[in-house]
């Protein structure tokens, strides 16, 4: 193994990720296709590192939000099918054709330049229609004259439309039922006007689960990949990929009413063993954890004390006396053994737990096990 040259590190556990996308496919069928989500750098997991496993063990795509993101992809894997869910400039569709990437659309100004690409390049460009339901975010807008743009989008040359897709609010059952209605409701439209889509989608990782009646032929897990509930559905048992570790670096004692970090926010009520730790808040770490997070150190909690620093923190070993420098502390582990899971993470930071992951920095390396043993280390300040 070569040196982690950092104490910080990201634990990814392929094992896990495998077990989950294979429980995924075992839920929705195998009439059902995976476009999994592996955006903002597989949700902090490490996109490139992960897709392979993904792919493997049930992925049909993966699915990004941004063309950086796909190319970064396709430049280690020739002919996986990515997909991207999000806009792309005008000025770089040329980088989705030549590439084979499927890239989503809402606009036939875009549509009409993919078209023009595909000819350029004697190849077909792929896109997905995005559909606004009701999330007002990206998509044609529900009504007729969408319906029509999107039907004369079919007769461009050198373009194939591949599938139509919409995204949950998640506001209610009775609002999600509403934004599925008014797809099917497009859908049906334009099926009757003769157009066809391979892929018909709405579902993400919490309605894929919840919602079966609306998987259709596809869904886009994200969340789930990594073994995060937010789904309602106890019954589904997935195991969290990630686990964050770092060890003690320095111990001191202060004495009473000495106080530690910035402004002195934290004071010792009793004479105090402190240890000092090499993450902060340039590592991703919520910097309003503090006096409210904790680390987990040979199966015991020692509380997060005084303002976290953007490199260090430090924790109260007080109750810990056996504790020494080098011990490995938890950051964040699964829940098991005194450690705090990304749920607890989330909820006592005030945020969901996709963004918990995602914030975790490129500058914290990334160890990934498989097959439970050291598999490989993504150390990403050093990659060219």
């Amino acid at each position: 193994m070569e040196p982690l040259l950092r104490d910080t590190y990201v634990e990814i556990n392929l094992d896990n990720i495998a077990y989950n996308m294979r429980k995924i496919k075992e839920i929705v069928g195998s009439d059902v296709s995976i476009a999994a989500v592996v955006k903002a750098d597989g949700y902090g997991h490490g996109a490139a590192d992960i897709a392979e496993t993904i792919m493997e063990n049930g992925g049909d795509f993966l699915a990004v939000a941004t063309l950086t993101e796909a190319l970064q992809l396709r430049k280690r894997f020739k002919d996986y099918k990515i997909f991207i869910m999000g806009y792309t400039p005008d000025e770089y569709l040329e980088y989705v054709v030549i590439n084979n990437i499927v890239q989503t659309i809402f606009s036939m100004r875009q549509a009409k330049i993919l078209s023009e690409l595909g000819m350029k390049h004697n190849k077909n460009a792929h896109v997905q229609i995005k559909y606004d339901t009701g999330f007002n975010r990206l998509g044609y807008k529900d009504c007729q004259e969408s319906i029509e743009e999107i039907d004369n989008i079919f007769d461009l040359k050198n373009l194939e439309v591949d599938g139509i897709f919409s995204h949950f609010a998640l506001a209610g059952k009775k609002e999600d039922e509403e934004q599925y209605e008014k797809f099917m409701n497009a859908v049906e439209k334009l099926e009757a006007m003769g157009r066809k889509f391979k892929f018909k989608h709405i579902c993400d990782s919490i309605s894929g689960i919840d919602y079966p009646q609306y998987r259709l032929n596809m869904i886009r897990p994200g969340a789930i990949v990594y073994g995060l509930k937010s789904y309602k559905d106890d019954s589904v048992k997935l195991k969290q990929a990630m686990t964050f570790k770092t060890r003690i670096y320095h111990i001191k004692t202060l004495e009473k009413g000495e106080g530690l970090s910035y402004d002195y926010l934290w004071k010792a009520e009793r004479k105090s063993l402190v240890g000092t730790l090499p993450f902060g808040y340039a590592d991703g770490y919520p910097r309003n954890l503090r006096d409210k997070g904790y680390v987990t150190i040979n199966g015991k909690k020692a509380p997060i004390i005084g303002v976290i620093c953007m490199d260090q923190c430090m924790v109260d070993l007080t109750d810990i006396p056996e504790a020494k420098v080098g011990d490995e502390a938890v950051i964040y582990g699964d829940g098991t053994y005194n450690t705090m899971d990304i749920n607890e993470a989330s909820r006592l930071a005030g945020t969901n737990k996709n963004e918990i992951v995602c914030r975790i920095t490129r500058r914290t390396p990334r160890v990934y096990i498989k097959d439970n043993k050291f598999y490989k280390l993504s150390n990403y300040l050093l990659q060219e």
